[in-house]
């Protein structure tokens, strides 16, 4: 199973910040965020305690993933939108994607 990197959530920190430029607020530059904060949040899916992995499954992954990126608060501002992205992308790394129904 794939995880996401620093360099990756900082591409699309950037990304994200280059396109919502014209709004009111915008994504902070990526350097003002909250030191080693990001780390912990990308570490954490994939944490074990006596050889077995705290969480188990790819769903349980992407779910912690998604809750602490937004909980611990690594940026100054764009906490959501840049979890939701982290999410997007962790999906497709894993070659899993959402499905919904149009209804």
């Amino acid at each position: 199973m794939k995880g996401l990197n620093v360099k990756e959530v900082e591409y699309l920190a950037f990304r994200l910040a280059k396109e919502l430029l014209s709004f009111n607020e915008p994504i902070p530059d990526f350097s003002t965020r909250f030191p080693n904060i990001l780390e912990s949040c990308l570490a954490a899916p994939f944490q074990s305690f006596s050889g077995k992995s705290l969480y188990s499954g790819f769903i349980e992954k992407a779910a912690i993933l998604f809750y602490l990126m937004i909980k611990n608060y690594p940026f100054q501002n764009g906490n959501k939108r840049i979890a939701m992205t982290a999410l997007l992308v962790f999906l497709h790394k894993n070659k899993k994607w959402l499905k919904a129904d149009t209804q």
